[in-house]
């Protein structure tokens, strides 16, 4: 060990990287995972979704544009930590407002530079996503062990990242109302309906069917966030007692949510999808979009049988189930990333879908 190193990070099955800590000076366990996007770093670190996870970057250089006060997927990012090769904290960008490492402190999250990220990377890909470490590098082996073996990870992430109390975003002559159930939503999904006319209610991942509908919206939106589908319940129940009340769209962890809630089943992936680069194609037009995602859980193809869930898309890379629909309850899903930015685009015309969808079911109450 050389002994410039000021951090490690150790794998579950006790391997172990050096290199040089940056960002929060702390000691953390999380799940690894990795992210193969070129750019994006800050959305990346920012997006909910990541909460309770430490991140490899597969691009080798990250922070060389910094990080823009704008840009921001939540105002506390949630991250378990950042692992890269190389950290530039000299960023070239007009618009740069902070550091990557300055971002990292603020929110207390620790980040290590200088390991060998294709290793990482192939374990992670070859043996599936395990516990990490990151603590001081001269923290003795067998202590590091120990750490790990007595960490339970959370599984409340969700009820972590959730807003605690409703909050609105509004545009310009609104057409329509749309309620989103944040699991840990990000901005640029409200983004992409406020440009599209709809004011968006914000409301925490507990909310009551009588309580959405209560606020008399035109759709429901259920948002991306991080762990276990299983274990947000209150959502679950949710959709079961507004299906078919009200037009209803789900991205990401809201895609598996909306499984679950028709009688489909999940199941945590090896190391899960994450980055801007999967085709996926759709099977009622043929045509196959470039997507981004982030997620360690899919929905098993074979439970939506019998379940009034039609499948919609597949991931052409492992055929897992990509969206869902329900022709007579006015409901859908994707499990990729439609309002990705940066990123690719191909897949907006979800959202004017989801006006479609309201826009019709208007029409049909007014005459009604």
């Amino acid at each position: 060990m050389a002994a410039e190193y000021t951090k490690k990070i150790v794998l579950e099955d006790g391997r172990e990287f050096y290199g040089y800590g940056f960002g929060a000076d702390v000691q953390a366990v999380n799940e690894i995972v990795f992210n193969t996007s070129m750019v994006g770093y800050q959305e990346i670190i920012s997006d909910p979704s990541y909460t309770g996870q430490m991140v490899v970057m597969t691009y080798p250089l990250i922070g060389n544009y910094g990080i823009t006060d704008e840009d921001f997927e939540t105002s506390e990012p949630t991250m378990g930590g950042l692992i890269v090769r190389e950290y530039n904290d000299s960023p070239s960008n007009f618009r740069y407002t902070k550091t990557v490492g300055e971002v990292l402190e603020e929110n207390g999250i620790p980040g290590i530079q200088g390991v060998d990220t294709r290793e990482l990377t192939r374990i992670i890909r070859n043996e599936g996503s395990q516990k990490v470490l990151i603590c001081d590098a001269a923290l003795p082996h067998d202590r590091a062990m120990e750490i790990l073996t007595q960490t339970v990870l959370p599984r409340d992430q969700v009820s972590r990242v959730s807003c605690k109390k409703r909050w609105y975003s509004r545009t310009f002559n609104p057409n329509f109302d749309v309620v989103a159930i944040d699991c840990g939503i990000k901005h640029n999904i409200i983004r992409k309906l406020n440009e599209r006319g709809c004011n968006v209610t914000v409301v925490p991942y507990n909310t009551t069917a009588q309580q959405v509908l209560a606020l008399r919206p035109d759709g429901l939106f259920l948002s991306n966030g991080p762990g276990d589908p299983e274990d947000v319940p209150e959502v679950i129940q949710l959709i079961q007692e507004l299906r078919g009340k009200l037009p209803i769209f789900g991205i990401c962890l809201g895609h598996q949510l909306i499984s679950l809630a028709y009688g489909g089943k999940t199941y945590k992936m090896k190391f899960g999808h994450r980055g801007g680069n999967h085709p996926v194609k759709n099977l009622q037009t043929g045509k196959i979009e470039i997507t981004s995602q982030n997620h360690s859980y899919a929905v098993d193809v074979d439970s939506l049988e019998g379940t009034g869930l039609d499948l919609t898309h597949v991931n052409l890379l492992d055929h897992t189930a990509e969206g869902v629909r329900s022709k007579t309850e006015k409901l859908f899903s994707v499990q990729y990333h439609p309002e990705s930015a940066p990123g690719p685009q191909d897949s907006a015309y979800l959202f004017d879908q989801f006006l479609q969808m309201m826009k019709q079911d208007k029409e049909e109450k007014k005459h009604a």
